[in-house]
């Protein structure tokens, strides 16, 4: 174990940033120490490095469950007095941590459905052209989406390059719009594979500067980089809630709409719960005023109970405390990275400066399927992977120490030190 430490004046060791020591005395200091009891915390000696993909289980969830579930058994149908405004009342919550107005968010459907809603609707706006911008290191999902809309409407679909590790920028927008035929740009605030966090007021500018409409993803940004939707002029958003909001696997995802483009657009998706008047069961359909036009089917009301208590929770932290501690477990993620990881070939996946990073580190490797199949297998440490090489690790701020993040790496290198990570399977496996 390398110590990192230097004398006091009195030949006494003092912490470095390498130390552990060190990582316990940032621990001893966090702020936001406590919100880790509030969640579900089992097999103790793991070390939780995958945030970025699914939060833990908050305790106050579990709790409010058995409160829902004990008011459908009592009050059956009757519940409904109640349920029907969840998709707008835990949308304005989620609205505060992403910084919209009341009434631009709504929390409902997947992040997929959202995306492929707003998308359409947003092309209705301007369809006087025929191109829609995307990065081509976007996440999957995205570009599929938006592949089966330009398919489907004889549209192009354009992939603009930008810098695999620093994510895309302003200069890409604008480089990749010249010829003044985008109509919709859509990109994620922070890149799932590389953590790069995008300006989001330049790269909205940017796409306003051509005549176009923005779309971002805030599904890695969510709870955890704090967010001004409104004040930039953001026009179009989604996002999930089961990163760093918490919510549960597969938990509703949500939506926000600028609240002067709303009235313009209408959801190509026509449910009931979008109705004008949705209970006179009308012969044909007229979208409701506001948000809620966005709205489709019957909302899941178990799923929303536990977003609202996963969003409740980044509230009473507050997003800017959780932003500077995952700047923190990142900064020091990055320190220990160069000085345990790169001598035995781990690249550097993410930005170094930190106002341009999310709250992820990626880590690259030749075998990084073996390394992060071997931290869990060996080392009881829980990463994901992204092909073709990327190992990411995501110390979600709210329940995530900086022994963690010390540990971990210290962990990934004896298993690169003494090369045992080469005894795992290289095969792959669904998930990843």
């Amino acid at each position: 174990m390398r110590s990192g430490t230097s004398p006091n004046s009195d030949g006494t060791p003092v912490p470095t940033t390498l130390d552990r020591r060190h990582a316990e005395e940032l621990d001893r200091r966090d702020p936001l120490a406590g919100f880790r009891e509030r969640f579900v915390l089992t097999a103790r000696e793991r070390i939780y490095a995958d945030g970025n993909s699914l939060g833990r289980l908050p305790l106050e969830t579990v709790e409010r469950l058995q409160t829902v579930g004990r008011d459908w058994g009592e009050r059956l149908v009757g519940g409904w007095e109640d349920w029907i405004e969840l998709p707008v009342r835990v949308g304005d919550r989620i609205g505060r941590v992403i910084g919209a107005k009341p009434g631009e968010t709504l929390a409902c459907d997947s992040t997929t459905v959202n995306l492929y809603k707003l998308a359409w609707a947003g092309l209705d706006l301007l369809s006087d052209r025929g191109v829609v911008l995307v990065d081509e290191h976007e996440f999957p999902t995205d570009r599929y989406v938006l592949e089966g809309i330009a398919a489907s409407r004889g549209l192009e679909l354009r992939r603009m390059a930008s810098d695999p590790v620093s994510g895309p920028s302003a200069e890409d927008v604008a480089r990749a719009s010249r010829a003044g035929d985008v109509v919709l740009v859509v990109l994620s605030h922070v890149s799932y594979r590389s953590g790069a966090l995008a300006d989001l007021r330049a790269i909205t500018q940017a796409a306003h500067d051509v005549g176009a409409l923005i779309l971002w993803d805030l599904s890695h940004s969510a709870g955890v980089v704090p967010l001004a939707l409104a004040e930039s002029g953001a026009d179009l958003a989604v996002g999930c809630t089961y990163k760093y909001l918490n919510a549960g696997p597969g938990a509703p995802a949500f939506l926000f709409v600028r609240t002067d483009l709303q009235e313009q657009m209408r959801s190509p998706v026509w449910g009931w719960f979008g109705q004008r008047d949705q209970f006179a069961m009308g012969p044909r359909y007229e979208p409701a005023s506001g948000i809620e036009r966005f709205l489709a089917g019957t909302p899941p009301v178990l799923g929303l109970a536990a977003v609202e208590a996963g969003v409740e929770l980044i509230l009473e932290a507050g997003v800017e405390r959780a932003h500077e501690k995952a700047l923190a477990l990142t900064e020091l993620l990055i320190a220990l990275h160069d000085e345990r990881l790169a001598p035995f070939g781990l690249r550097l996946n993410t930005p170094r400066d930190p106002s341009r990073r999310g709250a992820h580190v990626s880590l690259g490797h030749d075998e990084g399927w073996r390394l992060c199949r071997a931290l869990i297998e060996r080392a009881d440490v829980i990463p994901d992977f992204r092909p073709p090489d990327t190992v990411r690790l995501g110390f979600a701020p709210l329940y995530s120490r900086f022994v963690d993040v010390w540990d971990a790496v210290d962990r990934l290198a004896q298993l690169v030190e003494t090369g045992e990570y080469r005894e795992v399977e290289a095969g792959s496996a669904r998930v990843t």
